[in-house]
């Protein structure tokens, strides 16, 4: 029975549980990463280099995009996986169709507002006359399908956290694979270019998103669409929202800063600049979106045993993440590190281009080490509902860190303080993500030291949000 998919959150092992639920998110991830990657390798190749710099300005807008996505689709998931764990169903299929109406009305207001004002933004972004016509044939095409894309990564999300893995994995490949098999097809035999690209990403989602309606459409599903509980539910939305603020903020963050960091670039390297850390910026995100992909399996998990009161299960699920992502994050610095003029060649056989990437690659995985851990934990605040720890985590790398030193040593180190940036912001906010983890595991600590005979971990009354989960 449908009903009894999540319960195994709160009895099954947790080693298993977390091998059964991020190795779909893992390929899921890995998937979604090889299919922006594909469109970077073709436009490179097929297009030329100013093309990759044209799609890498579009990297700010594309993040904030995600930013309103994640903000209704991550809330709604980590909401979905506290409520199964409660077996409270009723109110998990109304965060459903909440995740419906937000995605596609927040979708609709986004693109008609970006799409108003295009071109003044990609200019913002640091733009040239030699790029923006191709930052614009992208991007028109991508805001024109941004409504089903937001409710496509929001519906699977959901799907993921409602104890179906391995249906979220097949709505990743699935467009993935379309994706690979239609871009050659537009940019190639239909010679439309970055264009081409475009529609391809959007066509390869909308066929997933209909896969994933026809799922959610079955009452046979635990979680399913019902007439009922198809309205807006504003208590739910805050709720929800609350929950997806960190990813949220965390996005627009990353939006600023690469609209800083292309401008730097910029100005100290040119175009060819932009595309190099357009080419960087791709290959790294293959490593970071696997863990993600851990941190995905790790939610349900965490979630479901936090609401389901399991404490000494939430602890231990987050231990085997942080061990998992650390070796995963290990094997991208090794690739940087010795390898980085293969890993950049697959984009582009612009020797300029190549040389700027290789150094670009370099520097930014210098503290990969740690850059596992610091993902995780923040995820893993975020995964209990504990949105504000959540939030600073997520900001703090990007804000507090990265944008002061952007501003400060490109100008006595030129490009190379541009990339230097990177790795001193990633090893600071470690180290604040150990403080922050440290103290919470030390209230953890006490509340075992004062429960009789409890072999589980209690959550300390003080920790913010954790009374309003248990309410909604």
């Amino acid at each position: 029975m449908a009903e009894n998919v999540p319960l195994e959150l709160g009895t099954e092992k947790v080693g298993k549980l977390l091998k059964k639920y991020a190795l779909p998110a893992i390929i899921a991830m890995t998937a979604s990463s090889l299919y922006n990657m594909v469109d970077s390798i073709y436009i490179g190749q097929g297009v030329g280099p100013l093309a990759i710099s044209g799609l890498a300005l579009t990297f700010p807008l594309m993040n904030l995009s995600a930013a309103f996505g994640t903000l209704v689709g991550v809330g709604a998931s980590t909401l979905v996986s506290v409520l199964l764990g409660q077996k409270n169903y009723d109110v998990a299929k109304k965060v459903l169709s909440n995740v419906v109406i937000l995605n596609v009305a927040i979708g609709i207001v986004f693109s008609s507002l970006a799409l108003i004002f295009l071109n003044p933004i990609l200019y913002f972004f640091g733009a040239s006359p030699d790029t923006i016509p191709y930052a614009r044939e992208y991007m028109v095409i991508i805001l024109l399908g941004n409504p089903f894309t937001h409710l496509y990564f929001g519906l699977n999300s959901v799907m993921r956290a409602s104890g179906h893995p391995q249906k979220a994995m097949v709505a990743t490949i699935l467009t993935v694979i379309l994706n690979c098999i239609l871009d050659p097809i537009f940019i190639f035999v239909f010679d439309m270019g970055i264009q081409g690209a475009a529609i391809a990403t959007i066509i390869s989602q909308v066929v997933s998103l209909v896969w994933l309606l026809r799922i959610y459409c079955n009452k046979n599903e635990l979680l399913h669409f019902s007439k009922d509980t198809f309205k807006l539910d504003f208590q739910i939305a805050k709720r929800s929202m609350s929950i997806g603020m960190a990813p949220f903020l965390m996005n627009v963050a990353s939006c600023f800063v690469v609209i800083f960091i292309n401008n730097q670039l910029k100005r100290y390297g040119g175009d060819m600049a932009i595309g190099a850390y357009g080419i960087v910026n791709r290959i790294v995100f293959l490593f970071l979106m696997i863990i993600n992909g851990f941190n995905q399996g790790m939610q349900p998990i965490a979630g479901y045993n936090y609401g389901a009161r399991q404490y000494k299960r939430v602890k231990e699920v987050l231990k085997l993440t942080i061990i998992w992502a650390t070796g995963i994050i290990m094997v991208g610095f090794i690739v940087g590190m010795l390898f980085p003029t293969a890993a950049v060649s697959v984009f582009t056989s612009d020797q300029q281009l190549k040389q700027i990437a290789k150094v670009g690659f370099r520097y930014t995985v210098m503290a990969f080490p740690v850059v596992g851990f610091q993902i995780v934990v923040s995820n893993f605040f975020q995964s209990l509902g504990l949105a504000k720890k959540a939030i600073f985590l997520s900001l703090s790398r990007q804000l507090l860190f990265l944008l002061p030193l952007l501003a400060i040593l490109p100008p006595l180190l030129g490009i190379e303080g541009v990339w230097l940036s990177m790795p001193i912001s990633d090893c600071i906010a470690a180290l604040v993500a150990f403080i922050m983890l440290k103290r919470l595991m030390n209230e953890f600590n006490r509340e075992m030291a004062i429960s009789e005979g409890s072999d589980t971990i209690g959550i300390p009354a003080s920790q913010e949000n954790s009374v309003e989960l248990h309410k909604v």
